[in-house]
């Protein structure tokens, strides 16, 4: 299978990159810190024995206006995608009335446009899938009737458009055969749980949460379309 993961120079991301190359499966890295994502490439293909890992370093909030280059670098490295998981995304706690219309605007590019975007110039690359699943990372902070925390109202509200965007196109794009979930995910100890909640000892490492990732990636499309599923043992 070839996968895309954005968001994969650290935490979830690159955990998740580890746990299919390890498996046998192609990855394509997306993140805009070059460096660190060349660094887990280079883990991967170590560990796998072989290139089976390629980074496409990429700031995805640049898609509207770069969406050629993005769509030229990626058949480069391949003609066909299997997976995507639009797992990037950005947090800033800060009090509603505090936050800047800049701010906002960046959290809604990053945790929505930028993922939206990025199915739609999948979605010729994943014609000629057998698998054809795209898994987009909510949060629980954006899952309808959870605990909601304060300075959260914006990443919280971008994190829930997304998961209403992942039922909408379900719909539209089941007669291409293309499976659409969502998985809101609650605590894992990554970098940005850390800044939003430095106090809070999460029950899961990014490891253990990329070992149940790559399951719903590969296999819970039989079972699961247009769904918003919270994955969560703790709130936060």
């Amino acid at each position: 299978m070839v996968i895309i993961i954005t968001g994969a120079s650290r935490g979830i991301g690159e955990a998740l990159a580890h746990a299919c190359t390890e498996s046998g499966h192609t990855v394509i890295l997306v993140s805009r810190n070059r460096p660190r994502l060349e660094q887990v490439e280079d883990a991967c293909n170590a560990k796998a024995g072989k290139i089976l890992a390629h980074a496409l370093p990429f700031d995805l909030t640049d898609l509207n206006g770069l969406e050629e280059e993005f769509t030229s670098r990626l058949k480069g490295i391949t003609g066909r995608v299997d997976g995507l998981v639009n797992n990037a995304g950005q947090l800033i706690r800060k009090p509603f009335d505090r936050i800047s219309d800049p701010e906002a605007k960046t959290l809604f590019d990053a945790n929505f446009f930028a993922p939206a975007q990025l199915i739609r110039i999948c979605l010729p690359f994943m014609k000629d899938s057998e698998l054809r699943h795209v898994v987009n990372i909510t949060s629980m902070a954006g899952f309808q009737g959870s605990k909601k925390f304060s300075g959260l109202s914006y990443y919280s509200a971008s994190k829930a458009a997304l998961g209403s965007l992942t039922e909408c196109l379900a719909e539209e794009l089941k007669e291409e055969g293309i499976r659409v979930n969502a998985l809101s995910i609650g605590s894992v100890q990554t970098e940005m749980l850390a800044a939003a909640f430095p106090d809070l000892k999460a029950p899961l490492n990014p490891s253990q949460m990329a070992g149940y990732l790559k399951w719903f990636l590969l296999e819970g499309s039989a079972f699961f379309n247009g769904k918003v599923l919270p994955v969560s043992l703790s709130t936060p």
